[in-house]
């Protein structure tokens, strides 16, 4: 009788490492503990067991019993924890790094870009994004800077190499490329492409040769807005200038403008303003961005009639929004990276 539970053990051992699926687990249990099983088939020849042997085979079926128990247990489990894998997928290897970790924010120029975006949306202004090279009759000539202007001369402005080509910019003639001065270009762009009426802002990333210093940078951010539409006035740029200087700095900020000169707009004017929520500022006039009409020669070369239509545009840095709304003395912080720095607007 010994011998013949030490097999079914035995047996149960070789055969538990080859079961793959709950189906054939079933099955092989039965074998050994199932109501023809052989366990069972053992503990019936019991009763042919002399009196005085019976209590040791007891204690050896008993044996056999524990083992076969712990046999299933074991395979059970190793057949589980594989159907487990299989819905989860590949195994998971413990020692990589975890995917959780420090949640980053946007950076400060990219704060301020969308809040200001977000307050000429509030007036039904969209926004408008073009490319970073350009030509110089997008850049200059359709704004109707002459051939002369200082902002074309090349201690002014990044001109690419004579050979240089991009996809969807063909150059007129002997013009160059170039790395964009100003989003004005996209105006240009958005006119030619769409009928007016029309209002837009364009911001993004321009390009001077400027010395870095405290507040010029060679590369910088830049917003234009763009209104196009009939019997349009002075009176609505100011309005739309009031609103956003009102949003962005306190409903007690006010707004002057100064007559000055752009080449792309007629009447044009430096806009200054002054709030009694800027600290050490409060109530002074601060000059903020440039804005007028746009120059009918600029309607002409987008091909809108300037007898028809009328618009105003402005233009902003970012950085110095940014600046004026967070005290930041010097534009070079936003650029060197500093996570002390960074991390107060975070």
């Amino acid at each position: 009788m010994q011998n013949l539970l030490t097999a079914i053990v035995s047996e149960a051992k070789q055969g538990a490492d080859a079961l793959l699926s709950r189906p054939d687990f079933d099955t092989f249990k039965a074998r050994f503990v199932g109501p023809k099983g052989a366990l069972t088939s053992a503990m019936k020849q019991m009763g042919s067991v002399p009196k005085e042997e019976k209590p040791m085979m007891g204690r050896l079926i008993n044996e056999a019993k524990q083992s076969l128990e712990a046999i299933f247990a074991q395979t059970l489990e190793r057949i589980e924890a594989q159907e487990m894998q299989a819905k989860l997928g590949p195994a998971i290897d413990p020692t990589l790094p975890t995917t959780a970790g420090p949640v980053g924010t946007r950076h400060l120029i990219s704060q301020v870009r969308h809040t200001v975006c977000e307050v000429f949306r509030k007036i039904g202004f969209s926004v408008a994004e073009g490319q970073e090279v350009e030509s110089e009759w997008f850049c200059f000539d359709a704004l109707n800077h002459p051939e002369n202007h200082p902002a074309r001369a090349e201690q002014d402005t990044y001109y690419m190499p004579d050979d240089a080509s991009f996809a969807g910019l063909k150059k007129k003639g002997d013009e160059r490329l170039l790395l964009r001065t100003h989003t004005s270009t996209v105006q240009i762009r958005t006119m030619l492409a769409e009928e007016p009426p029309l209002r837009i802002i364009a911001p993004g990333r321009c390009f001077r040769r400027d010395t870095a210093d405290a507040t010029h940078s060679a590369n910088f951010h830049q917003l234009e807005v763009l209104c196009v539409d009939k019997d349009v006035t002075v009176r609505d740029l100011k309005a739309a200038l009031d609103f956003f200087v009102q949003e962005l700095f306190g409903k007690g900020a006010k707004t002057r403008l100064r007559p000055s000169f752009f080449p792309f707009t007629e009447p044009s004017f430096e806009m200054d303003f002054m709030s009694p929520n800027m600290g050490k500022l409060s109530n002074q006039w601060i000059e903020i961005m440039g804005c007028g009409m746009v120059d009918p020669e600029v309607f002409k070369s987008a091909g809108y009639d300037p007898s028809v239509w009328q618009g105003y545009a402005a233009g902003m840095g970012i950085e110095r929004i940014a600046m004026l709304l967070h005290g930041v003395d010097d534009i070079r912080n936003f650029y060197q990276n500093d996570v002390r720095f960074l991390r107060q607007f975070s």
